[in-house]
């Protein structure tokens, strides 16, 4: 390489950031452009409202329209993917190979989640420590893949984020520290409070998947959700738009992860109790904490939008009538 000459993949980096200003600027120079217009017809037109409405309207298309051209221009990896996979480029600019990726993560998912509950029915019937591990490695195998391909959707235009990707990081230390749990009587007193969570929550990630891909496709088809958004393991804001059945399901199943880290706290105190048990009654109750912090959050918070819907709608209302009668 000549002095002077920049690696590849600077030199792509340094293109990607030129373009993405220059990208701003058009829209700037379009919105300045627009809102120049807009303060001369103030003085020319008496009809200015419709002027301010059509200026909304552009900003709109605009801003439309800069992130459609983002979302086409490849992205770096990030650090976690370039420690796992290296300097691969993981962008997918084909859109229909993007929702393509998408659905096969979606299918990824429900099927890990029917071979879940069937291996804990299983070693609920048999007590085969080959089976116990051969589960806990699935489990250690569906995290672990789950981040990976997480970080993948997340660069090609996923909107997933904060906790939902945390969880399934300390989801996998946890099924990593099960993994290398001694055959011991700690285990013995865990093994099936352990087994039986599996099944509850294998059941409660079905009831999702199916009732999260069904909203999901109806807000698409509204133009309401961005085409990349996944189905995720808690209860988001968009599902206010349909049911809201899925709640007590997911409060039962935050009890049991403190449930969890009750008993593991208890085993902890027993004379031949190995690092893993207070390790995993940690991690169970950071996984409960997060979840019932990040699901209690969305519920104030769209109650309290939904009221203040109902207050425009009111509003608007008792407008419209003094106009009749004016």
């Amino acid at each position: 390489m000549r002095e002077g000459d920049q690696p590849p993949a600077l030199s792509h980096e340094r293109h990607e950031k030129q373009l993405k200003k220059v990208i701003k600027t058009v829209v700037f120079v379009c919105v300045f452009i627009n809102r120049a217009d807009l303060f001369y017809r103030f003085g020319q037109d008496p009809g200015y409202q419709s002027a301010v409405e059509q200026l909304e309207k552009n900003i709109l298309v605009r801003k439309s329209q800069l992130y459609e051209m983002e979302e086409s221009l490849p992205k770096s990896n990030g650090l976690y993917l370039t420690i796992i996979l290296g300097n691969v480029n993981v962008s997918i600019l084909n859109k229909e190979n993007k929702l393509k990726y998408k659905e096969e993560y979606e299918k990824f998912k429900l099927v890990l989640s029917v071979i879940g509950f069937f291996l804990s029915v299983i070693n609920l019937l048999v007590n085969v420590r080959a089976l116990e591990l051969a589960f806990i490695f699935l489990l250690v195998w569906y995290y672990c893949t789950l981040t990976i391909r997480e970080s993948i959707l997340k660069v090609n235009g996923s909107r997933i984020k904060g906790w939902w990707r945390t969880h399934h990081f300390i989801s996998t230390v946890a099924a990593g520290v099960l993994l290398i749990w001694p055959n011991v009587e700690t285990w013995y007193h865990f093994r099936t409070q352990f087994m039986w969570f599996n099944v509850y929550i294998s059941v409660v990630q079905y009831l999702q998947f199916r009732y999260q891909q069904g909203v999901l496709y109806r807000l698409r088809t509204l133009g309401e959700r961005h085409n990349m958004d996944i189905t995720i393991e808690g209860f988001h804001s968009w599902m206010w738009k349909g049911l809201s059945f899925l709640l007590p399901f997911l409060y039962i199943g935050y009890a049991f992860q403190a449930y969890n880290a009750y008993v593991l706290y208890c085993l902890s105190q027993m004379p031949g109790a190995t690092w893993q048990v207070p390790m995993l009654s940690v991690l169970f109750f950071i996984l409960f904490m997060g979840n019932l912090i990040t699901t209690s959050m969305v519920i104030p918070q769209k109650l309290k939008e939904r009221t203040k819907l109902r207050y425009r709608y009111k509003r608007s209302g008792n407008n419209h009538r003094e106009e009749k009668n004016d």
